[in-house]
């Protein structure tokens, strides 16, 4: 990893990590929601199994991302090589969410139907010529050009008239949303602020001081409970409001609001710490799905945000109190899931 590591095994906690033999709420300061921890829950059978559903069942025709396969695939918009070969490619969604250049403007057919254009772009992000690779298997310098072409995009999406946000996301697994097995992440960019964003920012501008998510990374560096590895450009924890499993925040040290914006440097570290992350995860918990979430602020930001990555294991799922309540349980205490973290990243030589 870039920088000087700081892999925190084994340096000790200066006071032990905090009991959460029972119960506790946490409020998680970026959306205003509360959480459960109910570390005991865990002990039940069954809990975190591995995926078993298949993605998409492609035999019957040619995987579009795999090279070769061209004829079967979206144009391609743009291409990164190393060594010669290209090793991660953008190309237009087949199936877009968002398409279209018309202006968002609302209808009012009714009292209580309101619609508008789904305009904007959707872009899918192949992460690797390897149909059975994944972000754990890259490289350094590979998973650098994975966030440049991210960068690059969003950059071109951000200078489109009439976009105001764009979300980048990895769904890997049928339990995560993935319809094709072979490695990609999807940009889609929107003409609105979508509520997920807007807690958020509502979260930056209720925090006093400096930013929200510079004060997190001081914080849980000096209690040292939650870091699951660190160096000179990024931080990745086990947030101390995380609401499901194994749940990972991964932050640049660098304040920036926009991921498009980002230094080269910052750019390669979380590249980098995400792979680590994830070889991590599967080390501890095997061949599991996962979600990554990469936000960033809205286009023409008028308040404080800091970019950052959500990665949320998909091995557990809402029960009716979590989706009628929208309150999360999480069953493995952010302190154990770091440390059983730490236990599974290799340092570098």
């Amino acid at each position: 990893m870039a920088g000087v590591a700081r892999y925190l095994r084994g340096r000790g906690h200066p006071a032990g990590p905090p009991s959460v033999a029972l119960s506790q709420l946490r409020l998680d300061p970026m959306t205003g929601r509360w959480v459960v921890v109910a570390g005991e829950r865990s002990q039940r059978p069954s809990d975190f199994l591995p995926r078993r559903l298949p993605v998409e069942d492609e035999r019957s025709r040619p995987c579009p991302f795999c090279p070769d396969n061209e004829e079967a695939a979206s144009p391609i918009l743009a291409s990164y090589s190393l060594d010669g070969a290209w090793r991660v490619r953008v190309a237009s969604n087949r199936y877009p969410a968002f398409s279209g250049s018309e202006p968002m403007v609302v209808s009012h057919l009714g009292p209580v139907f309101t619609q508008a254009p789904a305009s904007g772009a959707h872009d899918v992000l192949v992460l690797s010529p390897e149909h059975n690779s994944s972000w754990a298997d890259l490289s350094e310098a590979h998973a650098t050009l994975v966030m440049e072409a991210l960068r690059d995009r969003m950059e071109q999406h951000a200078a489109t008239p009439g976009l105001r946000y764009s979300q980048a996301v990895v769904n890997c697994g049928r339990e995560a949303g993935a319809s094709i097995e072979h490695p990609h992440g999807q940009l889609l960019s929107m003409p609105f602020i979508p509520g997920e964003a807007a807690n958020e920012l509502a979260g930056f501008s209720r925090f006093h001081g400096n930013c929200l998510l510079c004060a997190v990374i001081e914080a849980e560096e000096e209690a040292r409970h939650r870091v699951v590895l660190a160096d000179d450009y990024a931080v990745t924890l086990s947030p101390f409001w995380g609401g499901t499993p194994y749940e990972l925040l991964i932050v640049p040290r660098q304040h920036e609001a926009h991921l498009h914006h980002a230094g080269q440097p910052d750019l390669a570290a979380i590249g980098n710490a995400v792979q680590v992350a994830l070889s991590a995860l599967r080390s501890r918990l095997g061949d599991i799905a996962y979600n990554i979430m990469f936000h960033s602020a809205p286009f023409r930001l008028s308040g404080d945000f800091h970019w950052h990555v959500h990665l949320v294991p998909k091995i557990s799922t809402r029960g009716g109190f979590e989706m009628g309540s929208g309150v999360l349980i999480n069953v493995v205490p952010p302190e154990r899931a770091a440390d059983d973290l730490r236990a599974e990243v290799v340092a570098p030589a």
